[in-house]
């Protein structure tokens, strides 16, 4: 966090700055600049001016940061007396890729979205599993069918029944006889 005093300094660099480019600075190397945002450390004794130019044009950077440059000391001595601070801070000036990073963030962000449209409409909603995955009861039809299949199988043991109740028979007779 910084301090509320430092802070204070800074935009107030930042408005006088900004004044000195518009109105007193006349070098024609000076492009359109617009003053972004303006750092200072905590002793007051550095201020970071950051600004971007208008033109995306190499040359026409390189002559507005030459021009920013050369009216360093100019716009030293007008921060000084208009702070009324003993110590003037020293200025640099920083082009800002702010812009340039943005931009470059809204473009991938854009093809992002497009390439996530493109996935969508390709999307072909099928689930995993059947196509009504609850259970259900069972058909009382099919069941019945179970039944007389059982049965079916049952006619073997219809016969071991008979045998068994005969063998039963046989041995009880001799019991009788006794009796």
């Amino acid at each position: 966090m910084t301090n509320p005093r430092v802070r204070k300094i800074a935009d107030r660099i930042q408005v006088i700055v900004a004044q000195m480019l518009e109105r007193r600075i006349k070098d024609p190397r000076l492009g359109f600049v617009t003053v972004t945002d303006v750092r200072v450390s905590g002793d007051s004794q550095q201020a970071t001016v950051f600004y971007t130019v208008m033109s995306d044009d190499q040359a026409q950077l390189d002559a507005t940061a030459a021009a920013l440059t050369s009216a360093k000391g100019l716009i030293r001595s007008e921060v000084a007396k208009q702070l009324g601070m003993r110590h003037a801070p020293t200025i640099d000036f920083i082009h800002d890729a702010l812009p340039e990073t943005a931009r470059h963030l809204d473009e991938v962000l854009a093809r992002a979205k497009e390439l996530d449209e493109q996935v969508a409409a390709a999307r072909v909603e099928q689930y995993a599993g059947e196509a009504d995955p609850y259970k259900k009861p069972r058909d009382l039809d099919g069941l019945d069918d179970g039944l007389d299949d059982w049965d079916q199988d049952d006619e073997g043991d219809d016969d071991l029944v008979a045998r068994l109740e005969s063998d039963t028979e046989t041995e009880a007779d001799p019991e009788d006889d006794r009796a």
